[in-house]
């Protein structure tokens, strides 16, 4: 079963909680209904524990617009990457990792692969990913930004909070 992030339940409609700086599994003991990512991403960055908006992608293995969106100052938000859980190709490594961390962004989340990444475990940046992968992507500008986004069971919508730590994934809504 998909759970949409968008979805508001009386448990999740308290927004006079502060949440920025609890654990995971404190906010899943809040807001129960909150949806969470299945338990299938490695950690790969610097920074174990983060969190802020949502920015979101959809890649089909070319990341042009992974690189577009890192380039913009991040303010704390996550880019969320929809790779379609391709496992042939990295959609981020050390340099865009490195221009992420420097603009700003709070996290990296890759619905597929990564690479470089003793360069990423040196940045002060959270980096998620299903795996490790030496190839680079295609440089194609394909894709599309801002748009829901679905993978680990749940749908991820352009800002929705992102919380993630070494317990896991969840997601608040809008």
């Amino acid at each position: 079963m998909t759970r949409h992030a968008d979805e508001t339940t009386p448990e999740l409609s308290t927004p006079d909680l502060p949440t920025e700086d609890l654990p995971v599994t404190d906010l899943s003991d809040l807001r129960p209904d909150a949806p969470i990512l299945s338990p299938l991403w490695r950690e790969f960055g610097g920074r174990p524990r983060f969190n802020g908006p949502a920015v979101t992608l959809r890649v089909p293995g070319h990341n042009p617009l992974v690189r577009e969106a890192l380039a913009e100052p991040g303010a704390g938000r996550v880019l969320v990457v929809d790779g379609g859980g391709n496992l042939t190709c990295a959609l981020l490594g050390g340099e865009l990792g490195e221009l992420a961390a420097a603009n700003g962004w709070s996290g990296v989340i890759v619905n597929g692969c990564v690479r470089d990444i003793s360069e990423l475990a040196q940045l002060n940046l959270g980096v998620r990913a299903l795996a490790a992968h030496p190839r680079r992507s295609g440089r194609e500008r394909l894709g599309d930004r801002d748009v829901p986004v679905t993978f680990g069971g749940v749908t991820i919508h352009p800002g929705a909070a992102v919380h993630a730590d070494e317990d896991g994934i969840l997601i608040l809504p809008v």
